[in-house]
């Protein structure tokens, strides 16, 4: 696994240069060769996956591996571009790999049509990142305390209707890169008054700075106790999203499916209770998720895929190729409303 700056020995040829130029001069070569000594699990191909099939393939990591059980059906692939048109009742791993493949042939892609439940734990350890999408509440708590120990990064993200969110959990100790501006001396000639205490920076040279950052756990992100004072204090700035995932992640689970057009009279009623139970549960009033929120969160759109899909893709790039701040530790994108990165808010 790839858990510090130093420990790289990934070698670029000639022709990976050339293929990854732009990127190696965005982001210089030891950032891109981390990148390509990485491998990369992305569960659930539905919209979404394929947007971040898409964007790690063309990145260029090692490997990825796209897992999903599920059969091919008109309303999964309306926002999956990777399945081609008459896939329907195929695989959507499968139906997705040559559109997949053909977009980079340097990456080693691959598809596995199992059960991500029925995996064993050893299968996630062969990984540097997991993506999870389309996923229960406990796989993904599951998969995250797993992976903690190991030093693998955990990224989870789903989309629903107008509404998307990602989370990432990359360890207790993250060790990134950042680039900035290098910091001269000032002249001997101005050496008097306020100014001259000020750092002064050279806009023309930048210097590379080494950080560390903290995340928490997925159950202890999504299992704040609002009843805390410290956490009370925060609710203001939380997006109502964050609530909506609460209500969208226990439909799922209750259900085994997410909420469909098909049925949606019945759907919205069934989220309409499911809001006013789990909040409750948690301590906070319903009034937080009005009721029109259930207009707003059936299927996939593909523009939202496209934004969160964009984002969680270059969450992992950056946490693959150490470089650059990450995000932490959730991303809610509102296409109503607009988008919002959220720190950890729960009390320490």
């Amino acid at each position: 696994m790839i858990d510090t700056i130093e420990k790289e020995d990934t070698i670029i040829s000639e022709e990976e240069a050339a293929q990854y130029d732009r990127q190696i001069r965005l982001w210089g070569l030891d950032a891109q060769k981390r990148l390509r000594g990485s491998r990369v699990l992305l569960v659930g191909l539905r919209g979404l996956g394929a947007e971040i099939a898409k964007n790690l393939i063309l990145a260029g990591v090692k490997g990825l591996t796209l897992l999903d059980h599920e059969q091919v059906t008109e309303e999964s692939r309306r926002a999956q571009f990777l399945i081609p048109v008459d896939a329907d009742g195929q695989n959507r791993a499968e139906a997705s790999l040559e559109r997949a493949q053909f977009l980079n042939p340097m990456v080693e892609v691959k598809a596995d049509t199992q059960q991500v439940e029925g995996k064993p734990d050893d299968f996630f350890f062969q990984f540097d990142a997991i993506c999870l999408s389309g996923c229960t509440k406990d796989l993904m708590v599951k998969v995250d305390q797993l992976c903690a120990s190991r030093n693998i990064k955990v990224f989870c993200g789903d989309v629903y209707g107008y509404h998307g969110y990602m989370f990432s959990n990359l360890g207790q100790e993250h060790h990134y890169v950042e680039e900035k501006p290098k910091v001269v001396k000032s002249s001997d000639e101005a050496n008097d008054g306020p100014e001259a205490k000020k750092p002064k920076v050279d806009p023309n040279e930048t210097t590379m700075v080494k950080k560390t950052v903290s995340f928490c756990c997925l159950k202890e992100a999504l299992e704040v106790d609002w009843t805390d004072e410290k956490a009370k204090s925060n609710l203001k700035r939380v997006p109502t999203d964050y609530f909506l995932l609460q209500v969208l992640l226990k439909f799922r689970t209750d259900k085994g499916r997410d909420p469909q057009p098909v049925s949606f009279a019945e759907d919205s009623q069934l989220l309409l209770q499911i809001r006013d139970d789990v909040l409750e549960t948690m301590g906070v009033s319903s009034e937080l998720l009005p009721n029109t929120f259930v207009s707003n969160c059936f299927s996939e759109m593909a523009p939202v895929c496209a934004v969160v899909g964009g984002v969680l893709g270059q969450e992992i790039v950056k946490a693959l190729s150490q470089r650059d701040a990450p995000h932490k530790n959730f991303f809610f994108f509102d296409g109503l409303k607009g988008s919002g990165v959220v720190d950890y808010f729960g009390p320490k």
